[in-house]
């Protein structure tokens, strides 16, 4: 790996870890709870667009680790790799047809998260009475996705990597 990659790897999982920080002290916005913008996923759909599903992957992953070490707990962090390893298988297959925008990738990568948290939830609890969330999870993710999707858009088109 050049050493320009590593350092943008490394900038990428900094910002990530920043944005997962700045997101848990912001009080929730909405009464249902584990509804979050997902704003450490701009670094992850940049990294997507910029330099590829392998180092989108080492991103969201180390990302992942880190917060559910430093700010978590084992559960969340079991929720927390299932949606994101949900949300990213899925970002990756629809980016690969080419014929999705970044809004619509993040906005799959946004409900499928919230999709694996509530598999990795129903199969922790024994329960499947969290399938009532979904409509709302939906609904969030779709927001959330835009949002991600718009931001991490207009990084990729302003940001210039260099080799």
């Amino acid at each position: 790996m050049k050493a320009s990659k590593l350092a943008v790897l490394s900038l990428a999982v900094t910002l990530a870890m920043i944005l997962s920080f700045v997101e848990s002290q912001i009080p929730a916005m909405v009464a249902i709870p584990g509804v979050k913008v997902g704003l450490a996923n701009i670094a992850v759909v940049f990294m997507l667009y910029k330099l590829g599903w392998k180092y989108a992957a080492v991103v969201s992953l180390i990302r992942v680790f880190l917060v559910g070490l430093l700010f978590g707990n084992g559960v969340s962090l079991l929720y927390s790799i299932a949606g994101a390893v949900v949300s990213f298988v899925s970002m990756v297959l629809l980016k690969r047809c080419k014929v999705f925008s970044y809004v619509a990738v993040s906005v799959c990568g946004g409900v499928m998260h919230n999709m694996g948290q509530i598999a990795m939830a129903c199969f922790v609890m024994g329960t499947t009475v969290l399938k009532y969330y979904i409509p709302f999870l939906l609904f969030s993710g779709t927001l959330a996705g835009i949002v991600i999707g718009l931001l991490a858009a207009v990084m990729v088109k302003r940001v210039e990597l260099r080799d």
